[in-house]
C-alpha cells in the first residue's frame, strides 16, 4: 500500500518536540491529509492494542486486521473513513463521546451513520439529534422493542401467531436457544430444522413401542431383573458345582464364619457384606426354592420380579432365562430411543406441534430478520464511529507525534504513562507497565535514565502488575531493591509496590558532583567494615585456638606457696616497633612540612582557587559524563521494549526531565525539635571562640598566616 504521493501538495506545520522536528496535527484537514505524510516523518510506526491508556474497544475498532497492533495503514484507513463521514473534520479534535447526527456528511459513510443513528434514537425513544456512546453500548435496549434486528435469531416477540409463539417457546425449552440482540433467548434456522426433525423422530419412536410385557410395572421389573441377573446365575453355577462335588456344598453355601465375623456389628450397615452371600441356600438342586427365605439383601427386588413374572414355588435357570426373553424386544426399543430433547414437552405437545407444522412460518421469520443484517451492522457501525470519534485524535497525538508526552500541562499524560509512583518523598510521573521483562532487560539501559522496576499488588484483588518508573530529580541513595512504595494507576486504584530492580544512570549534574565522594565514602566504609570483620574473625579464631589448646589440668601452685612472677618488660622486643612508628611519623611530618612550604607563598584567594581546583579535579569528570548522558536520555528504548516501533528519538532534556518527577517541598518554618537539648548562650560563645582559636593556631603553626606578618614559630 502506498502511504505517500510523490507530489506533496499539502502544507504541513512543524514543531520541535523532544529534540526532533515533528509534524503538528492541529486541525481536521491535517487528519484528512495524513495519507500524504511521509512515513519517515511519523514518530511511531506501530504500537500494541493492549496496555495503553485508551479504551481497548477504540483501539480494537482501529485495528482493522485484528493483529494486535495499530499500524500506519490502520491509522490512515480510520482517518479516511472518519473524515469522509463528517461535514467538519475539526470536530475530531474535540474528543467528545457524543455527536449531533446532523454533523454527518452527505456521503455513503455519512448517510449510513446518519440513518443508523436515527434508528437507534427511535428505538430508544429519545428526542433530539444527539447520540452518545452510552446510547450505542446498550444493544439490548436498542433492539428491545423491535421484531427484527438482523441477527438471524427470532424470539416470541418476532411472531404474531400464538401457535408460532408456542413453537418458539417449545424449541427454546428443548434446545436452550441462543441470545438475541435484544437480550432475550430465541432460535435460529439451525435450531428450527433440528427441532422439527427431533419432534418427528420422537413421535416415530413412540409409535413403534411394543407391548409392555409386565404392564405398568415393566420398567421396574426390568430394572430389578437386571440387578438380580448376575446373582441368580451365580446361584445356578454354585448348584451345578455342588452337584458335581457334593463335598464342596458347605464351602459353596453361605459360611457361618462369615456371618459370625459381622454378627457383633450393626447389621443394618452391613448390607454390602450380606449382599455378597449367595441369593439362596446352595444345594445339589439347580433350582431356587421360593418357599424358603432368600438373602435379605436381594429379597425385595426378587419379590417384585416374582410378583410379575414367576409362577410356582421353584425357579430354574430356564425359567429365569425365559423371563429375560419376554422383555428383550421392549429393551431393544427403549435403547433405540430418539428425540429425547423434546421428551420433556410431553407426547401430546409433540403431536400438536407436528400437526400444526409451523416450521415454514418460523423459517420465514428468520429470513425476514436476516434481511435486516446490513441495517443492524450499520447500527454497530455507529458504536464504532463514536468510540473512534472520541479517542482517535488522542491516538494521533501519541502516534504521529508525542505531543501529550511533552505537554507542559502536567494533567495531560501520554497513553503509555500508566500512573504515579510515590517513593522517597517524590512522585514519579513517568511510569509504564512492563509487559515483557526480558525485553526491558535487553534495552532499558540504553535509555540513559535512572529506572526502578517494581512489582505491584492490589489490596482488593489478586491482580498483579509490573511497572518501570523513571527518577529524574533528587538523590538516589535510598532507592534500593526491596524498598516499598505506593503506586496509583490512572483510574485512581492504589497498589503496593516494591522495587525489584534498579538501573543506575545520572539524575542531575548536582547529583553527579557529589557522586565521587559518595563512592569514596562507601569504599572507605566498606574497607573499614571489612577490616573490622577480619580482625573480629581473627580474634575469635585465636581465642578458640587458645581455648582448645589450654591444658586440661591447672598447673599446681609452687611448693613455697608464692605466685609465679611475671617476666620483666623487655624493651628490646619493642625497639623495632618504636623505630617504625618514628620513621612513619617523620615521613608524615616531612610531607606536611613540604606541603606547607609549597603553599607558604600563596595569597588568600589562591587557597580558594586551589580548593576549587581540587574539587573540580575530583567531581569534574563525573559531571561531564553526567551532562553527556543526560543529553542522551531517550524514552524510545522503553517503548520499544513494550512492543512499540518508535521511528524517531524522543529525548528527555534536563529541564523537561525535572518536570517528570516532583519532590516534596516543605515551607521554611522555625520548628523546634522536641528532642533537642538547649544549650546556654555563653556555652555556645565559648565553643565558637575555642574552635576559631584552634583553627588560627593551626594556621599559625603551619605558617599559613605568614602573609599577614605572623610567621610560624617552627
Amino acid at each position: 500500500m502506498a502511504f505517500i504521493k510523490k507530489e506533496n501538495v499539502y502544507k504541513w506545520e512543524f514543531d520541535n518536540i523532544g529534540g526532533t522536528s515533528r509534524v503538528r496535527i492541529c486541525k481536521g484537514e491535517d487528519i484528512r491529509h495524513l495519507g500524504e505524510l511521509d512515513p519517515k516523518m511519523w514518530t511511531v510506526l506501530s504500537c500494541p492494542v493492549k496496555g495503553l491508556e485508551i479504551d481497548e474497544k477504540s483501539l480494537a475498532y482501529i485495528d482493522a486486521d485484528a493483529d494486535g497492533k495499530i499500524r500506519i495503514s490502520d491509522v490512515l484507513a480510520t482517518a479516511r473513513w472518519i473524515c469522509d463521514a463528517l461535514k467538519n473534520p475539526d470536530l475530531i479534535l474535540e474528543g467528545k463521546d457524543s455527536i449531533d447526527i446532523e454533523m454527518f456528511a452527505d456521503t455513503d459513510a455519512g448517510r449510513k451513520l446518519y440513518h443508523s443513528a436515527r434508528q437507534i434514537l427511535v428505538n430508544l425513544s429519545k428526542d433530539g439529534n444527539t447520540i452518545s456512546i452510552a446510547d450505542t453500548s446498550d444493544s439490548a435496549a436498542i433492539f428491545a422493542k423491535t421484531r427484527f434486528n438482523g441477527d438471524g435469531v427470532i424470539t416470541e416477540a418476532s411472531a404474531d401467531d400464538p401457535d408460532v409463539k408456542a413453537a418458539i417457546s417449545s424449541a427454546v425449552a428443548s434446545f436452550g436457544g441462543v441470545a438475541d440482540r435484544s437480550g432475550a433467548q430465541g432460535i435460529n434456522a439451525d435450531i428450527i430444522n433440528s427441532f422439527y426433525a427431533v419432534l418427528a423422530d420422537y413421535a416415530a419412536w413412540v409409535a413403534a413401542a411394543p407391548e409392555s410385557p409386565f404392564g405398568d410395572k415393566t420398567d421396574a421389573v426390568i430394572e430389578a431383573y437386571n440387578a438380580l441377573d448376575a446373582k441368580v446365575r451365580d446361584f445356578f453355577m454354585r448348584s451345578r458345582l455342588a452337584a458335581f462335588s457334593p463335598d464342596s456344598t458347605s464351602a459353596l453355601d453361605v459360611q457361618t464364619s462369615r456371618i459370625e465375623a459381622i454378627s457383633a456389628d450393626n447389621l443394618a450397615v452391613k448390607a454390602d457384606d450380606i449382599a455378597s452371600y449367595p441369593i439362596a441356600r446352595v444345594t445339589c438342586k439347580a433350582e431356587i426354592d421360593l418357599t424358603k427365605p432368600l438373602n435379605p439383601a436381594w429379597a425385595e427386588r426378587f419379590a417384585l420380579v416374582r410378583s410379575a413374572a414367576i409362577e410356582g414355588d421353584t425357579l430354574t435357570e430356564a425359567d429365569w432365562n425365559a423371563i429375560g426373553d419376554r422383555f428383550a424386544a421392549y429393551t431393544a426399543w427403549k435403547s433405540s430411543k430418539a428425540g429425547a430433547a423434546v421428551e420433556g414437552l410431553g407426547l401430546d405437545t409433540v403431536k400438536k406441534l407436528l400437526a400444526q407444522d409451523k416450521k415454514a412460518a418460523l423459517l420465514d421469520l428468520v429470513a425476514q430478520d436476516s434481511a435486516l443484517s446490513e441495517e443492524a451492522a450499520n447500527i454497530d457501525l455507529v458504536d464504532k464511529f463514536l468510540y473512534v470519534y472520541r479517542d482517535f485524535y488522542r491516538l494521533l497525538r501519541n502516534f504521529v507525534t508525542l505531543n501529550d508526552f511533552y505537554n507542559k500541562d502536567k494533567s495531560v499524560a501520554a497513553i503509555f504513562q500508566s500512573g504515579r509512583l510515590i517513593i522517597d518523598q517524590r512522585e514519579c510521573r513517568l511510569c509504564m507497565r512492563v509487559a515483557d521483562m526480558a525485553k526491558h532487560n535487553a534495552s532499558a539501559v540504553t535509555s540513559g535514565m535512572f529506572l526502578i522496576y517494581c512489582d505491584c499488588t492490589s489490596r482488593v484483588s489478586a491482580e498483579k502488575l509490573n511497572i518501570v518508573a523513571a527518577v529524574t530529580v533528587g538523590d538516589v541513595g535510598d532507592l534500593i531493591v526491596g524498598k516499598n512504595a505506593v503506586y496509583y494507576d490512572n483510574a485512581g486504584a492504589e497498589w503496593d509496590a516494591v522495587i525489584t530492580k534498579v538501573i543506575e544512570n545520572p539524575i542531575s549534574i548536582s547529583q553527579a558532583f557529589w557522586s565521587p565522594y559518595r563512592r569514596m565514602s562507601k569504599t572507605i566504609e566498606n574497607l573499614i567494615s571489612k577490616n573490622a570483620a577480619d580482625k573480629d574473625a581473627k580474634m575469635m579464631a585465636d581465642a578458640n585456638a587458645k581455648i582448645n589448646a589450654a591444658p586440661s589440668v591447672i598447673p599446681a601452685t609452687p611448693q613455697d606457696g608464692k605466685p609465679a612472677v611475671a617476666p620483666p618488660f623487655d624493651i628490646a622486643k619493642f625497639a623495632g616497633i618504636f623505630a617504625a612508628i618514628g620513621v612513619a611519623m617523620g615521613m608524615i611530618g616531612a610531607a606536611l612540612s613540604g606541603l606547607m612550604e609549597s603553599l607558604k607563598g600563596f595569597l588568600w584567594y589562591q587557597y580558594i582557587l586551589l580548593f576549587v581546583g581540587i574539587m573540580l579535579c575530583i567531581s569534574g569528570p563525573a559531571m561531564v559524563m553526567a551532562w553527556l548522558k543526560l543529553r542522551r536520555r531517550n524514552i524510545a528504548p522503553l517503548l520499544n521494549a513494550n512492543g512499540w516501533a518508535v521511528n524517531a528519538a524522543s529525548k528527555i532534556s534536563i529541564p523537561f526531565g525535572e518536570t517528570l518527577t516532583d519532590i516534596a517541598r516543605f515551607p521554611k518554618l522555625k520548628i523546634k525539635d522536641p528532642y533537642q537539648k538547649d544549650m546556654a548562650t555563653w556555652k555556645k560563645i565559648v565553643i565558637t571562640i575555642t574552635c576559631l582559636g584552634v583553627v588560627i593556631a593551626a594556621l599559625w603553626i603551619f605558617g599559613l598566616l605568614s602573609f599577614v606578618g605572623c610567621p610560624s614559630p617552627l
